[in-house]
């Protein structure tokens, strides 16, 4: 099942229309990604349908998932509505959630939300400036990195990558499979949308501990195993410790599972098969 060509299906939701495509069989497991979309897991999805039926979406404004308004800035809740929306329209009872960087943020609101809809989550290092002692710096880092992105991207996108400590890993892809990556031009795409819309209101997100507390046995936070004290590894710590638990090192760092996938994805069916369903 893990080699079938994925289904893809178009939801409509309020402001926007959502590309999502389901993969492999097995238990449900939803992959949210922020700002990365379906292209971006492609490795990670592959090893997934291993254990899973897995589903990846474009987030709204991203690639296939076109909004009415392409200068609307990003809203937490919207996005995690739009995941209770596809969830309900999978109809397959509560799900397993992998949620990556931004879609950490995501997945934890849908968690606060909607928590009858999540069996069990993974957000790995969620970038939750807020909850770090120098956020007040972080906030006029990202500010300064977003207006240098108007004049000079490149520029901008390698002080961004430097602040985060963040590496780019993206294997070599087969000649005959090119269209399962995600390619320069869209990646400039993906790029415009953060830093035009996406950045600033997604680090600035506060969960709701008074909601998440008591789930706090079915969230696991996960760090790289490599990134320990890079800016999003710090995020995870916070998080942690506000749910009072422990980090879970995975392999690599904040994009191990394109420079690990194999290892990373046998971890993650491991760790979400283990914790407490809802």
């Amino acid at each position: 099942m893990a080699n079938d060509e994925p289904v893809e299906q178009v939801l409509k939701v309020p402001g926007a229309r959502l590309h999502y495509e389901i993969h492999g069989a097995g238990p449900l497991l939803v992959v949210v990604g922020l700002p990365m979309g379906c292209k971006g897991f492609s490795p990670l999805t592959k090893e997934l349908t291993k254990y899973f039926t897995v589903v990846t979406f474009d987030p709204r404004g991203v690639l296939g998932s076109p909004l009415e308004d392409p200068g609307q800035a990003a809203d937490p809740a919207e996005m995690a509505d739009d995941v209770h929306r596809l969830l309900a329209t999978l109809d397959a009872g509560p799900a397993y959630v992998f949620a990556s960087s931004g879609g950490g943020i995501t997945a934890l609101e849908l968690m606060a939300q909607h928590p009858d809809q999540v069996r069990a989550l993974v957000t790995h290092e969620p970038p939750l400036l807020e909850l770090l002692d120098d956020r007040e710096e972080m906030r006029a880092a990202i500010d300064e990195i977003c207006l240098l992105y108007r004049d000079n991207r490149p520029a901008a996108l390698q002080k961004y990558l430097a602040l985060a400590d963040i590496r780019l890993h993206r294997p070599a892809p087969d000649p005959s499979e090119t269209d399962e990556f995600t390619g320069p031009e869209d990646v400039w795409t993906i790029l415009d949308r953060l830093f035009h819309h996406t950045l600033r209101p997604i680090t600035r997100y506060r969960p709701d501990f008074d909601a998440l507390r008591p789930l706090a046995d079915r969230i696991v936070v996960a760090g790289g195993s490599t990134a320990e004290g890079s800016l999003f590894h710090r995020a995870a710590v916070a998080l942690a410790e506000r749910l009072g638990t422990k980090t879970v090192d995975f392999p690599g760092d904040h994009t191990g599972f394109l420079s690990d996938s194999e290892a990373f994805a046998h971890l993650l069916s491991e760790v979400l098969t283990n914790t407490r369903p809802a």
